[in-house]
């Protein structure tokens, strides 16, 4: 399995956002939930219409770790819940395959989605876990707060959380990049 990276280029999730919403709404939905919730794919396409109707917060037991886990909805991500849940039923799957009466889409077709998606912009790192990593690496580039998310990812350990997101590797390579063997001013 390869190993997928967060988008750090903000203006490029912004453009796969487009580019979903332009093919697929569902498809854009979910990414936007991904990126705004950092929660497992498998967690996210549990979600029914009633889950996230007229709420500001979900709770959810998380599939991986059997943890309870409450999240709010992020005030720019409600308006693209809202809009797309009007007119569906309550029990229905918020990620609905168009195969089956009432299921919700495999990971293997998100995952599908997204490396469409990926391929599109040159994106060849990209997987379900991008979604949560996204939102992990732009969470930690505007707060630098990495124990809250540590607890929102439920890691055991910060640099668990840092090589996680990709900040690790980041620093790393900036580190790199930046050596030098000629003294400053002295060449």
């Amino acid at each position: 399995m390869n190993t997928v990276e967060p988008i750090r280029d903000m203006d490029l999730v912004l453009d796969v956002a487009d580019y979903l919403r332009a093919k697929n709404e569902r498809d854009y939905v979910l990414f936007m939930f991904g990126i705004y919730t950092g929660l497992r794919i498998s967690d996210i396409l549990k979600f029914r219409i009633r889950d996230v109707k007229e709420k500001d917060a979900v709770y959810i037991r998380e599939n991986k770790t059997g943890k309870e886990k409450r999240f709010p909805i992020n005030a720019e991500l409600k308006p693209v819940i809202s809009g797309y849940i009007q007119g569906k039923k309550d029990y229905e799957y918020i990620f609905k395959s168009p195969n089956f009466p009432n299921k919700p889409i495999s990971r293997q077709q998100a995952y599908n989605i997204l490396t469409d998606a990926g391929k599109a912009f040159g994106i060849s790192a990209i997987g379900t876990h991008t979604l949560r990593k996204t939102f992990g690496y732009h969470m930690y580039q505007q707060t630098h707060d990495a124990v809250t998310l540590m607890e929102i990812f439920n890691h055991a350990d910060i640099s668990i959380t840092l090589r996680y997101i990709g900040i690790n590797q980041d620093n790393k390579d900036k580190a790199i990049k930046g050596l030098s063997y000629h003294k400053r001013g002295h060449r």
